[in-house]
């Protein structure tokens, strides 16, 4: 059994209290997930989670958690008190502990920016202008080629 998009969420909005000045906006929080998405899709060859990202304008995007958060818009949303380990491996914290360490430290407008360089979103958003809808899925394997090459070198 996988964990969901809200589990890797609620690792985030657990996880980030226990550093000294840090917040988690919307836009952070999908950028987070995404990157914990692709990394594991990068070391384990298959997706953390059963869900998708699209190449939405300010990044990529799951369609659910934003529904989840989008009254937040642009505030730190609220730590929560308790996290379910038992959704999860210890690879699998683990890795979420790495990407909180790599990407935390930046802010939603930082992580939309890489992102942004990145094939995976760059691909899936062909054809499209800058502030164009769009909603293309942002695909597992480009992804996990993406984010293999780097462990490469």
């Amino acid at each position: 059994m996988r964990p969901t998009i809200q589990d890797v969420a609620n690792f985030f909005l657990y996880r980030f209290q226990f550093d000294e000045g840090s917040s988690i906006t919307h836009l952070k929080l999908q950028k987070l997930c995404y990157y914990a998405q692709a990394w594991h899709l990068a070391f384990e060859k298959e997706p953390l989670v059963d869900a998708d990202f699209q190449a939405w304008v300010h990044g990529p995007v799951n369609p659910w958690l934003y529904s989840q958060y989008r009254d937040r818009q642009w505030q730190s949303i609220e730590p929560i008190p308790q996290f379910g380990k038992e959704n999860f491996t210890e690879d699998q914290v683990d890795l979420l502990e790495e990407v909180w360490k790599t990407y935390g430290k930046y802010d939603g407008r930082y992580l939309e920016e890489l992102t942004h360089q990145e094939e995976p979103w760059l691909e899936a958003r062909e054809g499209y202008s800058p502030s164009q809808r769009c909603e293309v899925v942002i695909s597992n394997e480009t992804m996990e080629r993406f984010y293999s090459e780097f462990l490469k070198s």
